[in-house]
């Protein structure tokens, strides 16, 4: 099994739900045997994420690692089954999903009457059962705020 020692994006984006990260030189390393491999760019340098599933896109992308005059080559749906790639994978999207999503006024507004509807559906099935037990306690604790309105 080989491990991910640092997996750093060297660049992002973000077109409309797909995630690009791309990985150069010192950003991107594995250890197969106690040895270190460097990322070398001559091949695939991209792992493309769709936001909506979550699942990488281009699993045929290949690979490069490199320590001294040896090379290994993997394709990257290879790389997620014998690596803890997904680990790091998983650390860079969350970070990723942490995007503030702007509400319109107009659905706050609508979930807020949603809100106040479901509150006082509770409130009255709260009365009633307070009534159905003949808990005066409970059903002058509901009562009170309402005579206040």
């Amino acid at each position: 099994m080989l491990t991910v020692q640092r997996m750093t994006p060297f660049f992002t984006s973000q077109e409309d739900f797909r995630l690009r990260l791309v990985f150069a030189y010192q950003y991107f390393s594995i250890v197969k045997g106690g040895e270190v491999y460097q990322f070398v760019p001559s091949e695939g340098k991209e792992i493309v994420v769709n936001m909506k599933s979550l699942q990488v896109e281009n699993l045929g992308e290949v690979f490069v690692f490199q320590r001294g005059s040896r090379f290994i080559r993997l394709p990257l749906y290879q790389l997620l089954l014998i690596s803890d790639l997904h680990i790091h994978l998983s650390t860079i999207l969350e970070g990723k999903l942490n995007i503030q999503v702007e509400i319109p006024e107009v659905v706050k507004r609508e979930a807020e009457v949603l809100i106040d509807q479901i509150e006082e559906d509770n409130k009255n099935r709260m009365i009633d059962y307070a009534l159905e037990t003949n808990n005066k306690q409970l059903f002058n604790l509901l009562t009170e705020g309402m005579q206040s309105h």
